[in-house]
């Protein structure tokens, strides 16, 4: 099978690495250790595995006989909490186990006792016999040659065919290419997605998320087997990128977003949005002003008179769904205010606001400045620390309100006016007391009037 990847210094094609799946095949299996007697008072979740209050000792002499038996008792030294006990490496361990409508002894829920077990001794298997491997798995990850650092080098596409052969760092490849196709969809597209020089590469976290994979998967960072029932690794949000949770924390902040996975338009993360559509700002934004200045900017009572509620839902709807083709011209939407209240509520659904959580104290410090010039060079200082798509997003917004201002006698919208509409639409507390929060209205006033006065300076 031929892979489209980027050349690169001794590159070699992504080989998945056996040695884990090796060792899940190996684990032992569960053997369930059946209580002969009835039990009185056996709770309704556990079955025949269930032996009532017994010792550590006679449990132990139950579950002699081989690596995986196991069986549920009732704690003696405290009654009404019950232990898990199973036989791995020729010794029994005890685990507290509960049960909330699933099975745990850990972060892992599971349906039923049976598939509890099997993981567990999958990973005590795994950790005990591979415990150094693990710990270096993430040295020499094929993320480096496949991963989103290679599109900084705008190389040329050529075709590779993997090879056959045991790479020098791992054991041997599985072999088996049935879903070999599958596996390498998200690392070639990877490999593959091209950005237009004009388009800003702006950073981005994964939005990675604990994911239980059906089948056999593999690490898209370190090659390796991810192992266990459930839960057996995380997958980014975002761009779909799978890894082990260890992986996870180690992976570049470079987020390439998906269309496939970011489905909505309000309410997505701004460099999420950004990312996944390929523009310097979310299209929204740039629609949105186009169309005020193209017919509203001389509208009075712009930005502050409210469009129709059910309108401005039906232009969220609109973008949501068709994203960039959604039509707001005046021919759909004739009045103005409709497309100002759509602007003003994308700003309010962002999860994250266009004035971060982070950069928040900042601008409200650098409003409580009383000199100007100090005022101007504390927000400079702010600006910087927005994430970058933030910061172009808010230039332009800016740059836009300026322009509002300078139809102040037929809109009556100075720049005070509009930092009292826009303060608390770009700008939320975090997580501040009511009374906090309501002392810093006229200090989020401030802010937007400071930049939208001195947009041409700041930015």
């Amino acid at each position: 099978m031929a892979l489209n990847v980027f050349d690169h210094d001794e590159y070699r094609p992504p080989v998945w690495k056996s040695y884990l799946y090796q060792l899940q095949q190996e684990a032992p299996h569960p053997r369930r250790v059946t209580c002969t007697c009835e039990v009185d008072n056996r709770p309704k979740y556990y079955g025949r595995e269930y032996h009532g209050m017994i010792s550590r000792e006679e449990a132990d002499q139950l579950l002699s006989q081989a690596e995986g038996s196991y069986l549920i008792r009732e704690s003696q030294r405290q009654p009404g909490t019950y232990t898990l006990a199973l036989r791995f490496g020729s010794q029994t361990k005890n685990f507290r186990l509960y049960h909330d409508g699933k099975h745990f002894v850990g972060e892992k829920r599971f349906e039923s006792i049976h598939d509890l077990v099997t993981d567990g001794l999958i990973t005590l298997y795994i950790e005990t016999k591979a415990a150094e491997y693990i710990a270096k798995m993430t040295i020499n990850p094929i993320y480096e040659h496949v991963g989103y650092t290679t599109l900084n080098q705008e190389p040329t596409l050529k075709k590779h065919v993997p090879r056959g052969q045991e790479a020098p760092d791992g054991p041997a490849p599985i072999r088996d290419d049935s879903n070999a196709e599958e596996r390498l969809t998200s690392l070639v597209r990877r490999a593959t997605l091209r950005e237009s020089d004009m388009v800003p590469k702006y950073e981005k976290v994964h939005n990675f998320k604990v994911y239980t994979f059906r089948g056999p998967h593999w690490c898209e960072y370190c090659a390796n087997f991810m192992w266990g029932l459930i839960a057996q690794g995380v997958k980014c949000a975002d761009c779909g990128l799978n890894v082990h949770k260890q992986c996870s924390k180690v992976v570049p902040n470079d987020c390439q977003p998906d269309l496939r996975h970011v489905k909505k338009v309000y309410s997505c993360d701004l460099t999420t949005l950004v990312k996944a559509h390929n523009t310097k700002r979310p299209m929204v934004v740039d629609m949105c002003i186009q169309e005020i200045e193209a017919r509203g900017l001389q509208s009075e009572g712009l930005y502050r008179i409210s469009g129709f509620s059910e309108l401005v839902e039906d232009v969220k709807l609109a973008f949501d769904r068709d994203g960039e083709k959604a039509d707001i011209s005046s021919s759909t939407y004739e009045d103005i205010n409709i497309i100002t209240g759509a602007l003003k509520l994308y700003f309010r659904e962002l999860p994250i606001p266009l004035i971060t959580y982070d950069a928040y104290p900042h601008f409200i410090e650098s409003a409580k400045i009383t000199d100007a010039e100090k005022r101007l060079e504390s927000l400079h200082e702010a600006l910087k620390l927005l994430p970058p798509a933030h910061c172009e997003s808010l230039r332009y917004l800016m740059a836009h309100l300026k322009r509002v201002t300078q139809f102040e006698k037929e809109n009556l919208m100075s720049s005070e006016n509009l930092g009292i509409v826009f303060g608390p639409t770009l700008m939320r507390a975090p997580e501040l007391d009511a009374m906090t929060a309501l002392n810093d209205i006229r200090y989020q006033r401030l802010v937007v009037e400071t930049l939208i006065t001195n947009e041409d300076v700041l930015f």
